[in-house]
């Protein structure tokens, strides 16, 4: 017994012991060293070769954060959300068949970005979205357009999915698209049948069905088409006595219109809709690079400070920078887009008495009508149609054109009325030639990824 009892007592005095060294263990403290193929900062790949080659701009250039227990760096990307849309449920197109399209559009729509290339990618994707709905619909029976109660439907959920994917909610708006867009709106014409009797569909389906991305702005064969086939339909069981449907009146101009939504959705049924968009989205750039798509206020300080017949360049550039850093903010633009910007806002001062070139005097270039970063590099968009890119790799990204330190055209007169981008072979100016080195190039294409890469991440913060 006694024997047991000291064995009960040692083990005791044992467990004490082990629980007192438990209760002073003293945590070591260990060096964080890092993996060797972690960068610990900010380094940007070289650039490529050539410095006025278009170059993809994405927020892949900057790491990941290698270490999750440090704060983000400012110009670290962020994701949109994607959720499952709640969708009304009566609307009869099978929306899984058109994921593709509706991807793109979502992407080229996305909600950081969506305002400031609304003019060049969103809205003409949105419209051509519009249209091969309008087809997808149609398939499955003999009506080109939809009928009110299911347009609002329709449109409602296809607003809602976009919005899941990550567009902007406020496309109806910044794109002015409506029901009516769906419906056919004032077009006599809305059936099959009835189309195919009125207009020569072998010749508009020869016409529309490869659309030539070089050629058809400037010597086009589907626009005129489109718009022989929607004058037919316009006055389709109309009586020509009938003048809200003549067109050059107001009432007329606006049934013209209406039918060439019929005109697209037909298309849409005889294309794939690869096929389509891509042919819509170039007939949209064909219009949108014809017109300035930023607003000008009154340059009244310009021309106070530009008037002379030989400004003082100290005075004169400081009041023209000025008012270009203010619509730097609108809009990136294309290159094409910028031509007729400048060649515009020429024109503006001129009318108001300046003769100078000041664009020249104050090295005006292309891409300052574009957006900026930080004020230091634009970004031009290519006129030819492109598209916002998004992955859960490298976020967003686009394609710049670079067409760095291209003098801004100054107009050889104060009229508009000769100026066109189609002479003599639809092509920008010409490129200068670089004085530097390819290094002194390299560094330059670098800075150019650099600052766009502080745009896109700006924004996405």
């Amino acid at each position: 017994m006694e024997h047991l009892i000291g064995k009960i007592i040692c083990r005791i005095l044992m467990l004490a012991i082990w629980f007192c060294d438990f209760q002073h263990v003293v945590s070591q403290k260990t060096d964080f060293k890092p993996k060797p193929h972690v960068p610990d900062k900010f380094v940007l790949s070289d650039p490529p070769i050539g410095l006025f080659d278009p170059i993809e701009i994405s927020p892949a250039v900057i790491p990941r954060n290698p270490y999750p227990v440090e704060p983000l760096p400012p110009m670290y990307p962020s994701f949109p959300s994607t959720y499952e849309p709640v969708l009304t449920g009566k609307c009869p197109v099978n929306f899984s068949s058109m994921s593709d399209i509706i991807d793109k559009t979502a992407s080229d729509c996305s909600a950081p970005l969506a305002a400031l290339v609304g003019n060049v990618i969103c809205c003409p994707q949105v419209n051509s979205l519009m249209h091969i709905f309008q087809g997808a619909y149609g398939s499955e029976s003999n009506m080109l357009v939809l009928n009110q109660a299911t347009a609002t439907y329709c449109f409602s959920d296809l607003i809602s999915i976009l919005a899941s994917r990550g567009a902007n909610s406020t496309i109806p708006t910044l794109c002015s698209v409506k029901l009516s867009n769906l419906t056919g709106g004032s077009c006599h014409v809305k059936d099959l049948v009835t189309f195919e009797k009125i207009v020569n569909t072998s010749k508009l389906l020869d016409s529309c069905s490869t659309v030539d991305p070089l050629k058809e702005c400037c010597r086009p064969l589907c626009q005129p088409a489109i718009m022989e086939a929607a004058l037919q339909i316009s006055l389709g069981g109309a009586s020509m006595l009938d003048n809200s449907r003549i067109p050059g009146t107001a009432a007329g101009i606006t049934v013209v219109n209406d039918c060439k939504g019929v005109v697209y959705a037909w298309l849409s049924r005889k294309l794939s809709s690869e096929a389509a968009n891509t042919a819509f989205r170039i007939l949209s750039g064909c219009k949108v690079n014809k017109v300035c798509p930023l607003e000008f206020e009154e340059p009244s300080s310009i021309i106070k400070a530009c008037g002379d017949m030989a400004p003082s360049s100290l005075s004169c550039c400081s009041s023209l920078n000025t008012y270009i850093a203010s619509i730097q903010k609108q809009m990136l633009i294309t290159n094409r887009q910028a031509i007729n910007c400048a060649t515009f806002f020429g024109s503006m001062l001129q009318k108001g008495g300046v003769t100078t070139n000041i664009y020249e005097l104050c090295n005006v270039d292309l891409k300052d009508f574009s957006l900026q970063s930080y004020g230091q590099q634009g970004c031009l968009l290519r006129s030819l149609p492109a598209d916002i890119v998004f992955d859960n790799v490298t976020g967003f990204s686009f394609t710049c054109d670079l067409s760095d330190n291209i003098a801004a055209p100054w107009p050889s007169s104060s009229s508009l009325s000769t100026f066109s981008l189609c002479a003599p072979e639809m092509s920008l100016p010409a490129l200068p030639i670089p004085e530097a080195s390819i290094s002194s190039g390299s560094y330059n294409t670098a800075r150019i990824i650099l600052s766009i890469v502080h745009v896109i991440s700006s924004l996405l913060l």
